[in-house]
This record gives C-alpha cells, structure tokens and sequence, in this order.
C-alpha cells in the first residue's frame, strides 16, 4: 500500500511544478508551451531526486539493521562461548570430585579389611575360649569314677562359675528328658474324657523370638492332658487318640478358649504380643464343631490381629472343598495362619498367601541341612526372602545351640523357637483358675464364648507367664563368643 507521506510529496510536486509554469507564464511573458515544458521538467527533477533519496534511505536502513543483526550474532556467540566454558569447567570439577571419592573409599576399604582381620582373630581367640568353657563340665564329669553310685534324686550342687557358663549350652531339656513310656488307647481316652469333663486341659507357653535381638514377639501355646497317674501326655500321645474318637472339635474349642484368655491377659502388659493356637485338621473338616468354634472365634474378632492360628503343612496340602471354605470363613474374619510340622522347602508362598498364611515355621536343622540345597528350586538363604515378597515370615523352630542361631543370621531369619531361648512353660493353677469354672462346656462339650476379660484386681494378681520370666539363661560369655564367630565366619 502507498504511504500517506509519499502521496503528498507526490501531490506538492505536481503543484510546485505547476505553480512554477504559472509564474514563468504569468511573469516572464514565456508562451505556454514553454512554460509548459519547463513545468514538466521541475516535475521530472523531483521525481528523480525523491528516488534517488527514497532509494538512499532504505539501503542506510538495511544496512544498519545488517549491522544490528551481526551486533546480536556476535553476542550470542560470545554467550555460547561462556556456557561452553563454565560446562568444561563443571565437568572438571566432576571428574575431580570422584576420583578424590575413589580414593577415599579405597583407603575405607583397605580399612574396613585391616579391621575384619583383626576381628576375625579375635573371634577365632573367643571361640576358641568358648569351647574349652564347654568343654570343662563334660570332661570333669568324665573324670568321676564309674562305680560311683547315684541317688535316684540327687540334690543340687552347688554350681561354680564355669560350669554356670556352661551349663545353659551343655544341658537340653529335650535331650536330658528320659523318653515318655507309650500309652494305650485306653488309658489315653479316659485321660481325654476326664480333660473334657473336667476342663483340665494344660496351656504350656514357648516364646517366639526376634533375631538377633531375642526379644519375645508371640507364644506358641502348646496343649498337655494329665492320665489317671498324674503323668503329662503330649499333643503327639493324644490327639491320634481324640481323633479316632472324634473328640478333637471338643478339645480344640477348649484349647481356642483357654488360648482366648491368655492373650487377654497377656495384652493388660503388652499389646504387641500375639499368641499361637494349633487347629486340628478334624476340627476344621467338621461341620457341626468348626461352626462353634467359628462363632467364639466371630465372638473376639477384636483379638484376629494377635491370635494366629496354626496348621500342619500336610493340613493344607490336603485340603479339601469343606476344608477350604471352612479356612476362607477364618480369613474373612480377619484371623492369620501359620503352618508347622514342614518336612521338605518345596513350599508355594503365592498359594500360600492367597490362602491367609503369614507364618511358616521350618526346623532349623531343614534349613540348614546342606542336601535341600539340590532338592528344592531355591537355595535356602533364599526362602526368607521369597516369602517376605508375600508378606510370609519364616520362623525357625527347634534351635538348640548357638550355632544354629548364627547360621539362621546369615540367612536373613527373623524369628526363632527353640529349648535354647526357653522351653514350653506351664501356667501357674492361679493364673487361669478364675476363669476355669465359667468355661465349663456345654451339653456337645464345646466350650461356650463367655467374656475373659479379667477384673483389674485379677489381672494385678495373675501370674502370666512374662517375657522376662521366659528369657533364656546362656551366660553373656557363649553369646558375644556366637556373635564373634558368625563376624569371623565358620572357623
């Protein structure tokens, strides 16, 4: 579009050139022709001379913005320059810093090893003093003479200091037991009636702990019947018995319920404590007694995040379709599982998982028997890793000595049961005797749901079974000498 500026200089030169025709006409005395021409020729002069300037100006424009540009591309290379300059320099610093961290962390690691050879002297110096503490009690009682006679209840010594050391290391109490002389069904079946009838059932506790800390997590409540002859029958003497004769719903009731009234006591001191109840694989295919122990269980679902309750391994790879619903029903009410008695590591956490359990306890001398390593898929440093991706912690059961619980470390285990933490304690007659006489069991010998929570004063009074009157009772010596042994490795 023409500008408004050159359409006035236009229109002034016209009149300009037309005004000087007039005046050479008018004033001169020129002819018109002539002023004409000489009109036409002042026109023609400004035409070409505002060209000439219009064409000087743009080009000094152009060549100024030229100049501008070349201005910018000068500082913007300059700007370049200088973040190049300062990214070799950051670079630079970079590459110092971490070969300065290299050589920190070799001389770290030249440290570190000076110090585990120091340390692994000092376990090897340790074990080595452990042992011969061991050693002193078997070889002074070897040393006695052979026909010394023995009373048949021999008071007790007094202990000096090494043989009190020693003596939680060198004396089991599963190993010093004489075996339980074998019951006939008779008398094990009256022993089972007279429980029932009487609720005489016995609750011995054995602690879980944490490892390598040991301090007690749960109890694992472990049932025992008395005979007509006062003798203690163990779970594996009566429950082949209770089971042929269809007796297990009814014990398990009882059991769940004197387990019920544990943890409520339990939990006045500790809420963090958890309690273990074993279930039969009867009570749970059993309509008519799973559903009464479904309805006390439904009746404490406050207590499901504290009460686990404990399966054979078998149990539940023989899982039927009743069992499986029975086992759904639990786990819908908030309970968790635990299975025990494992005899081999082919084991299924995700199956597992699906099904409710959070526990697997497995022997320890299973884990560390070397031959799993080719029978099972998983090494068995491994397993507890594996399950904790299911959210299944392992248990070790049945430790006995140090060194098992300093092999289990290196297999990231944490939790352990065993006679070397503490062996399965009875609760005192008092403990439990307020509640006896309001779970009596009804007309199907099932025990009914009653409230077991104890008045204060009663729970003041109740002498439950504490984590300290548990702990076991190793010397500090064997315990430092275990620790230093697994820092030095195996010796």
């Amino acid at each position: 579009m023409i500008r408004i500026s050159t359409i006035f200089v236009a229109v002034c030169m016209v009149l300009i050139s037309a005004s000087l025709g007039l005046v050479l006409y008018a004033v001169a005395g020129m002819r018109a022709p002539e002023s004409a021409m000489v009109a036409l020729a002042a026109l023609t002069f400004f035409i070409l001379y505002n060209a000439v300037s219009m064409r000087l100006r743009d080009r000094s424009e152009t060549s100024g913005q030229i100049a501008d540009l070349s201005r910018g591309t000068a500082d913007l290379a300059r700007q370049v320059a200088e973040f190049g300059r300062r990214l070799a320099a950051a670079e630079g610093k970079i590459v110092s810093a971490n070969s300065t961290s290299q050589d920190r962390i070799q001389s770290v690691l030249g440290e570190i090893n000076e110090l585990g050879g120091l340390v692994r002297q000092l376990a090897t110096s340790v074990a080595a003093h452990d042992d011969m503490l061991i050693a002193l009690p078997a070889a002074a009682l070897a040393a006695e003479p052979a026909a010394e006679p023995r009373p048949a209840n021999p008071a007790p010594a007094t202990t000096n200091p090494v043989s009190a050391v020693a003596a939680p290391s060198a004396v089991r109490p599963a190993a010093a037991a004489p075996p339980a002389p074998a019951h006939t069904d008779a008398r094990t079946l009256a022993a089972i009636a007279n429980a029932i009838e009487s609720n005489s059932i016995d609750i011995f506790l054995q602690p879980i702990v944490t490892l390598p800390q040991r301090k007690v997590r749960y109890y694992e409540a472990v049932t025992r019947l008395r005979d007509t002859s006062g003798e203690i029958l163990t779970a594996e003497d009566f429950i082949p018995a209770a089971e042929a004769a269809g007796l297990m719903g009814r014990l398990d009731n009882m059991v769940m319920l004197r387990c019920v009234q544990v943890l409520r006591r339990l939990q006045v001191r500790n809420k963090d404590v958890g309690v273990f109840c074993n279930v039969a694989a009867a009570t749970l295919g059993n309509p008519s007694a799973f559903a009464q122990y479904l309805d006390f269980l439904d009746a404490n679902r406050a207590l499901a995040p504290s009460l686990v309750l404990e399966f054979k391994h078998s149990t539940l790879r023989r899982l039927g379709t009743t069992e499986s619903e029975h086992l759904a029903a639990l786990a819908q009410r908030g309970y968790r599982f635990s299975i025990d008695h494992v005899k081999d590591l082919r084991i299924e956490p995700r199956e597992l998982a699906d099904r409710g359990v959070r526990f697997i306890k497995v022997p320890a001398t299973l884990l560390l028997d070397q031959k799993q390593t080719s029978a099972t898929d998983i090494h068995p440093a491994d397993i507890s890793d594996l399950l904790g991706r299911f959210g299944i912690d392992l248990i070790a059961e049945r430790i006995e000595g140090e060194r098992a619980v300093v092999d289990l470390l290196d297999y990231d285990v944490r939790f352990g049961q065993g006679f070397l933490f503490a062996a399965p304690r009875p609760l005192r007659p008092d403990a439990a005797g307020d509640t006896a006489d309001r779970a009596k069991p009804d007309a199907n010998g099932a025990a009914r749901p009653v409230r077991t929570d104890p008045p204060k004063a009663e729970v003041n009074k109740a002498d439950i079974i504490r984590a300290d009157a548990i702990k076991p009772e190793p010397s500090r010596i064997t315990g430092n000498a275990a620790l230093a042994r697994r820092a030095g490795g195996p010796l």
